[in-house]
């Protein structure tokens, strides 16, 4: 538990975990600047992280996201803020190198079965039955199916998971509950 404000506050979890929720949140009870850095990334580029992913490929989308990462080392440095990160940049250790001297990272645990379903809530049958706007891990799989994304998700979200653990400093663990109640949860976790 933190016993002192930390300079920067970096969030870290999977789509649909509430970092940007929290994050806003957080900057406003603290008094930080906010950032997310999906929301850079589109600024800077004029496309969304999907978008990059999609139409560029993987190893586009974690150079576009290490530079925008080497971009908040740079200006934030021993500044007051805190920073949502994407949900898949724990596959991108550059980019975490980049904002490891920043402050505290935290890991808002969300678990799998909530996940699951903001992701299929956001899911579309299309009109020929294939399933759209799904996250990119899943959607190179091909599912076909409602229970394909549940076997898929299921595997990921132990993997991913548990990288996040092995890196961050902190683990919030959040539930279905409005954002306010898991908000008080992770003020009380960070001692603030």
């Amino acid at each position: 538990m933190a016993t002192n404000i930390d300079p920067a506050y970096i969030l870290f979890g999977m789509k649909h975990s509430g970092k940007t929720t929290q994050g806003r949140l957080l900057a406003e009870k603290i008094s930080y600047a906010f950032i997310d850095i999906d929301e850079v990334i589109t600024k800077q580029t004029g496309y969304t992280p999907r978008e990059i992913y999609s139409e560029f490929g993987p190893q586009k989308f974690m150079s576009t996201e290490e530079q925008i990462c080497k971009l908040c080392n740079e200006k934030f440095c021993g500044k007051k803020i805190v920073i949502a990160t994407g949900g898949g940049i724990c596959d991108n250790a550059p980019a975490i190198a980049l904002l490891r001297d920043l402050g505290t990272f935290i890991f808002l645990s969300v678990p799998e079965q909530i996940i699951l379903e903001r992701i299929l809530e956001h899911t579309h049958v299309e009109a020929d039955g294939t399933l759209s706007n799904l996250p990119a891990y899943i959607a190179k799989k091909n599912p076909e199916t409602e229970e394909d994304v549940r076997k898929i998700f299921n595997t990921f979200y132990a993997e991913r998971t548990a990288t996040y653990a092995a890196f961050t400093d902190i683990c919030i663990p959040l539930e279905a509950v409005p954002p306010e109640e898991n908000f008080k949860t992770l003020c009380k976790l960070l001692g603030i």
